[in-house]
Parts: C-alpha cells; structure tokens; sequence
C-alpha cells in the first residue's frame, strides 16, 4: 500500500470543488440541491442535498468511470491489495451477485455453505446456476453454524469436479472463520475460482491480530461491506478482484443490475471512508479488539453469559475466530437472544445488531466507545437479574440442514400455489424463509419443507424474531410447487 497516495481522496475532492461552484442546476435530482424541498433540506442539512447530484463531467460516472471515481477505485484497490474495486452502491448485495453472476451462467455448478446470505442463493435464481450446498457443522450448545471443514470442501470438489467456483464466508455473522487460504488453494488447484462474502471483514484487511482476508488468501474475487465496519454511508460496498479476473467483464456483469444513477453521497463515503482506513485503520481495529476483550471478559462474569471468542478455534470447524465480534450467548438466563435484544432495546435503549434463539450480537466498530461498552454489560446484568428464567428446551442449532429437490430458479419460476403453512410439509418450497438479520435463509426456493424447519419457523415467529422472505405478509401461507 502506498501510504502517501492514500492521504488522496479524488471523488470527495471533487465534489467539494463542485460545492463551491454554485451551478445552476437544469438536471435531476429534481430537488435542485434542495430548494424544491425545503423539508429535505430540515431533515439532512444544507451540506448533504448539495452533493446529492447526477453523474456529470467534473463528476465521472460510475457506469464508466474515466476520471475522479477511476482513480478513487484505484486508491480502493490499492488499499485492499486488490487488482482492481469496484465502488457498489446496492450494498454487499449487488457486490455478492456480481461475483457470482461473472462466475457462473446457467447451469454451471458452484459449491457454497448452506448457511450463505440470501443475496448469493438469489443470485442463483437470476442466472440459473446449481448450487452444491455443503453443510456447516453445527454448535449445539450455542445454536450457531460454524466453518466448512476442509474435508467437506475437498469431498463436494471430487464429487463436482466441473463445479465453476467456491464461495466462502469470511468471517460469519458470529465471527467464525474457515480455513481460507487451503480453500482457495484447493479451488484453484481444481480450476474453479475462489469467491469471498466478506460483508462482515472490512476490518480484516486493517487490523492487526486478526483473522486472514481474501485478498491477502489469493481470492478471486472479495465482496466488502464498507458499511458495515468501515465506517461508510449505508448501502455503500466494494467488489475486489484479483489478478486473472476480467475487468472489464467483471464490469459488464455490474451495470446488467446496478443503477445509471449512483448517488454520490454514496460514492462520496467510500472515498473518505478509504482513506480514513488506509491512515488511520491499524490504530482504530486495535481499540476495537480491544473494546471487544473488554467487554467480553465483563460479560462473562455475569452469571447466565456466555460471550464466545477465540477459545472457539479448533483448526476445523472453526479455523479462526474474529474477536471484534461480540456474540453473547443467553440460554443461561432462559431468555432467547431475541428476547434480551428486544429488552435491550425498550428498556435500556441499547440497539443491537441482532438476537436469534440463542444469541445476541453487539456489532463493534470505529464508532464505539468504552462507555457504551459499560453500558451494555450493565445492561445485560440487570436483565440477568430481573428477567431471567429457568433454562428452558431451546432450539438446537441456528441451521437446519435442507433437503434439495430443485434449483432455486427452477423453484422460484416453476408454476405454484399457495398454502396454508401447516399444510406444507413434504411439499417443494419456491420462495426463501428467514429470519433478518442475518439473513441467512431457513428455506431457499428449491428445498423440501419438513417438520423441524416448520418448528423453528414458528419458534422464531413466537419469540418475535423479524421474519421475511415469503409473499405472506405474516408468513402464516408458503409458495409451494404444484
């Protein structure tokens, strides 16, 4: 990385060079930086709706940019240790799909963990490629999915050697990482290429002391979540890719899905958020694992927590572990994770990331504070004393292994018919279940429904967890094939 030419920012230059030239604006946005919607400009200020313009000269365009954006996404990928970044601006989403969608086209194989994001098995609906799921080991006394063992990836290769490419997670939503660089090696030993959803590992490729990044493992292609963890706007993500992969292809199989019309302010946030990264990251990730230590180590002396970390690794199903991940594991106090994330929020005003039926998950960052840490854990120890419950029979494993009958897109575009859900079992699903965040589905289209996925289905609903996915609104009917 080139520590001097990071200190630039040429998109965000640009628009404050923009700023102070007053144009008369004859273009969309309609708003005219504001004046048209006097509201807007109450609700984000001035400073945001002047920059929130349309593609133009001074500008570039992200379609094809030549210019500020072009070098931008070269400071990006000079950052990462990529070939090349693509700026996203439909989140981790479009950045997953684009990996997939230059990987494979219809028909072609690629073999995956059952436990992905929903973006990567809708991917699959879009072009019509077979997925060859392997499925996680499970923890059962925390109810997580964990890593594919390498075995697992080395038995799904033999057995599918025209498979055109292996996705990984890296790490998961609960910090838990495979062996990535032995499966990269493996994928590109067998001539497939190695996709990484990183939504979850922007830090990986600033901090010290922590698990190994895509780019670093020789990935082909990496999707990034700048939003997430590094510090950006919102919806605002990176495609990277290595060397040997197709620019130019790779940005043909973009702009089949992303918008003509960028916004800015977007664009704007991963070109400050970069640089912040490439200066100032090292520094920062070091705080927030240590903010992560810390809170951890306060949290496991209150009866009934569980707060996991890097004691978890096992050199299979969990190679590595991200200790900026903050899970907290809450069957000691009979409560479901769901349940004290609701606390947490309506009573102590504390938002967390997410609560499932085991756990629940402070996502820490640049933002935090040691404060907030305290906060929390107090939090947590009031909740351990006033509202806990005997432990209770809880479900097993936040991963229930499927049974597929079909390709998503066969299900998904296959005639069908609705069905009261309690009426569904044994029939072929044509839409995806899930509970959000994390957005992991519980049934993608294509996969039989059973009893104890109609089980957790209904336990997730009871406890309150945010359910979507399905055309019913309150999931109480299923698409089913005819």
């Amino acid at each position: 990385m080139n520590v001097n030419w990071q200190k630039e920012a040429p998109l965000y230059d640009a628009l404050q060079r923009f700023r102070r030239q007053r144009v008369v604006p004859f273009d969309v946005p309609g708003h005219k930086r504001g004046r048209g919607n006097p509201q807007l400009v109450e609700f984000l200020g001035s400073g945001c709706v002047e920059i929130d313009v349309n593609s133009m000269k001074p500008l570039d365009n992200l379609c094809h940019p030549i210019s500020v954006i072009k070098e931008a996404e070269a400071l990006a990928a000079d950052a990462f240790g990529a070939s090349h970044a693509f700026f996203m601006v439909g989140g981790t989403t479009s950045a997953v799909q684009g990996m997939v969608l230059t990987a494979c086209k219809h028909g072609d194989k690629i073999i995956m963990p059952r436990n992905v994001h929903k973006s990567a098995i809708n991917a699959l609906v879009l072009c019509g490629a077979v997925p060859v799921y392997i499925d996680p080991k499970v923890d059962t006394k925390l109810g997580i999915p964990l890593g594919m063992e390498l075995a697992d990836v080395k038995k799904a290769v033999e057995e599918n050697p025209d498979a055109k490419a292996i996705l990984i997670n890296n790490p998961s939503y609960y910090g838990i990482c495979s062996n990535l660089k032995a499966i990269v090696e493996l994928a590109h030993k067998n001539g497939m290429l190695a996709l990484v959803d990183e939504a979850h590992g922007t830090h990986l490729y600033f901090g010290e002391g922590l698990p190994l990044n895509g780019m670093a493992a020789g990935a082909d292609m990496s999707a990034i979540s700048m939003h997430k963890s590094g510090g950006s706007l919102t919806q605002s993500s990176m495609l990277l890719i290595g060397e040997g992969v197709s620019e130019g292809y790779v940005s043909n199989v973009i702009n089949l899905t992303q918008t003509t019309s960028a916004s800015y302010l977007l664009l704007g946030s991963l070109d400050i958020s970069r640089r912040n990264l490439a200066l100032h990251g090292r520094e920062s990730f070091a705080k927030v694992s240590e903010m992560a230590a810390y809170a951890r180590e306060e949290i496991n002396w209150i009866d009934g927590y569980y707060a996991y970390g890097s004691e978890m690794i096992n050199g299979g199903s969990v190679y590595d572990f991200d200790a900026t991940k903050l899970v907290v594991n809450t069957r000691g106090i009979g409560l479901t994770g769901i349940e004290v994330y609701d606390l947490l929020r309506e009573e102590y005003d504390i938002q967390m990331e997410f609560g499932d039926l085991s756990n629940v998950l402070a996502y820490i960052s640049i933002g935090d504070r040691l404060q907030d840490i305290e906060r929390l854990a107090g939090a947590l120890d009031d909740i351990a004393r006033l509202y806990s419950k005997p432990a209770g029979d809880f479900f097993s494993a936040e991963y229930v292994t499927p049974i597929v009958k079909a390709t998503p897109q066969e299900a998904f575009y296959a005639e069908k018919v609705k069905l009261p859900i309690e009426e569904t079992v044994g029939r072929i699903c044509a839409e995806s279940v899930m509970c959000y965040p994390p957005g992991i589905p519980i049934l993608a289209p294509g996969e039989m429904i059973t009893e104890d996925i109609l089980n957790y289905i209904n336990i997730a609903k009871e406890k309150g967890c945010s359910m979507q996915g399905p055309e019913s609104e309150d999931i109480s009917e299923l698409c089913v094939l005819k």
